[in-house]
């Protein structure tokens, strides 16, 4: 677990994090997670099964529990759900969301069709807490718009095919300049620590790789 300012962050693999702050705790894309304690605010970045999972929201769901989410998620959440957009920013009892772009250039899943194409409007997120920026950049290629992205840690999926590889995301990581880079999107279904390792080597800014342990590797999904 990292602690920055008072605000702590845990990686529970993949691109799932629970973090803690304000009296707060909330979880970004829970997947395959175990249950520890309620969550106060979900925020899900898109909709595929690895990131906006039902049956992991419900494990930590309460009728308070806040979600934020693009909108063709919202639609499969229920009551309580707050929709984001790009561009767009919610506010929960102090803490900020705002959605960010997440997209794929060059990745695809067939000739032609991107894993994660602009026009879905899937999201990576800023989450402003205890005076903290965390961005957590979603299943994404490195894109222009990053350039703009101000945060204090950044969060970054490594583990390629259908993000960023470790190299991109050293290049991503160089151009946003966080305070502090955590690879994600490795040890499960794609990637492993060795993406992890190589990511810290090549970026030029702090890397904390959370939650070191051999993770075992499992097969690739068709996302």
């Amino acid at each position: 677990m990292l602690d920055f300012q008072g605000v702590q962050i845990k990686w529970l693999g993949h691109a799932s994090f629970k973090i803690l702050g304000e009296g707060k705790v909330i979880f970004i894309d829970p997947y395959q997670i175990d249950p520890s304690e309620p969550a106060d605010i979900i925020l899900v970045t898109h909709a595929h099964f690895d990131h906006c999972s039902l049956e992991d929201i419900d494990k930590i769901r309460e009728k308070s529990t806040v979600i934020v989410a693009p909108a063709d998620c919202a639609a499969k959440l229920g009551n309580n759900v707050k929709t984001v957009a790009v561009g767009e920013t919610v506010e929960i009892e102090g803490i900020k969301v705002t959605g960010v772009p997440a997209y794929n250039t060059h990745r695809f899943r067939s000739p032609g069709v991107l894993f994660h194409p602009k026009e879905a409007g899937w999201l990576g997120m800023v989450l402003e807490i205890g005076g903290v920026k965390i961005y957590h950049a979603g299943d994404t290629d490195k894109i222009p718009e990053m350039k703009s992205i101000e945060c204090d840690v950044a969060l970054l999926p490594v583990g390629g095919t259908y993000t960023m590889d470790a190299e991109e995301a050293a290049e991503a990581a160089n151009l946003i300049k966080p305070d502090i880079a955590i690879p994600m999107h490795w040890g499960k279904i794609v990637g492993s620590e060795d993406d992890a390792k190589k990511f810290s080597e090549k970026a030029n800014v702090e890397v904390r790789i959370l939650g070191k342990k051999e993770v075992k590797e499992e097969k690739k999904f068709v996302l």
